[in-house]
């Protein structure tokens, strides 16, 4: 990991920081798709975070598409992270969805109805 810019006081959440930190590193080819990465604590050392901010992270970078969880075989790189942008606008939109009462049906209903 290179030198590692968190802000406390900032807008964005902590673990969205480190998500983005971490898809720097891959954009970066510090990490390739097929690499593994660092343990989840050894990463929370690093940057200076409790370990459960990490383990958000990689969850978020997981439903992106970025990484994949290997039991035994630890956190892989299996993608670009601009490839996982829509999957994660998309998994965001659906959250925000179920809050106000939609269901997946309803929304892409919506969606289809679009222009």
């Amino acid at each position: 990991m290179c030198a590692v810019k968190l802000t406390r006081d900032g807008s964005l959440p902590l673990h969205e920081q480190v998500a983005a930190e971490i898809r720097r590193d891959i954009i970066a080819g510090q990490v390739r798709p097929g690499g593994r990465l660092p343990p989840a604590r050894d990463l929370a050392a690093v940057m200076g975070v409790h370990p459960n901010t990490v383990f958000r992270a990689l969850r978020l970078l997981r439903e992106e598409g970025v990484l994949e969880f290997r039991r035994g075989r630890g956190i892989t790189v299996v993608g670009q992270p601009e490839h996982g942008i829509v999957a994660a606008k998309a998994h965001e939109l659906l959250t925000l969805a179920r809050q106000w009462g939609y269901r997946r049906d309803d929304l892409v209903e919506l969606i289809q109805r679009l222009p």
